[in-house]
């Protein structure tokens, strides 16, 4: 989604978790969708990392198909909140952790960074960073990013609205809020990476790397290291 500080400090926990108990159907459909991609490729003997994981969300929804899925997030409210909602998945465990500071070289099958996740991390030199995402994987092992769809761009302000209605986001700024950009009069703001930079970061890695687009709601680039 957006500024690092603004999920650390603000939008974490309890009401992180409000931001996807959404009465829209369309949004609900692309959360799912999103992990129905991402489970359908891991296997069961899989160790799994998620980066920006929040309170785990994703994490229990994927643990019952892999090995063990291991969650970092900046936010120690996150982590906090999250072991309470992962207390019975217990092949899943959260960490306190800078995305920017990874050092778990070679011990993952997978690395998840959803749900628009390199503008979460404010992920400013995506190639690089994609480039120590990689660094955490075994040989063989898969990259997944994922960012919002253009054709979502509707239905992605009508989530963040949402999110403002509930209070844990400030007013939209529609006069700023465009061009797959958007802006709260409180200082968030969210971006996404459209696909030529998607492409970027797949020929930058060396590796072999698609791009899938899926159910017109997320883009998503696919690493094999």
């Amino acid at each position: 989604m957006a500024n690092l500080n603004y999920y650390a400090e603000r939008l974490n926990a309890e009401r992180l978790r409000q931001v996807y108990e959404t009465k829209l159907p369309r949004v609900a459909e692309y959360l799912q969708r999103e992990i129905d991609f991402v489970r359908s490729r891991l296997k069961k003997s899989d160790c799994v990392l998620e980066i920006a994981a929040g309170y785990g969300r994703i994490m229990r929804e994927i643990a019952p198909s892999v090995k063990s899925v291991t969650g970092i997030d900046i936010s120690e409210k996150n982590v906090a909140y999250g072991k309470e909602y992962l207390k019975n998945t217990k092949n899943a465990g959260l960490l306190v952790m800078d995305a920017h500071r990874l050092d778990m070289p070679g011990q993952f099958d997978a690395a998840l960074c959803l749900q628009n996740g390199l503008s979460a991390v404010k992920a400013n030199e995506p190639e690089a960073f994609a480039a120590k995402v990689l660094k955490v994987l075994k040989a063989g092992g898969t990259a997944y990013f994922s960012t919002y769809h253009p054709k979502f761009w509707e239905q992605r302000v009508a989530w963040f609205k949402e999110q403002a209605a509930k209070g844990l986001l400030g007013e939209l700024d529609m006069k700023k809020t465009k061009d797959g950009v958007i802006v709260c009069k409180d200082g968030f703001r969210a971006t996404a990476h459209p696909r030529g930079t998607l492409e970027e970061i797949g020929r930058s890695t060396g590796c072999e790397w698609q791009i899938f687009e899926v159910d017109d709601s997320s883009l998503f680039l696919v690493i094999k290291k």
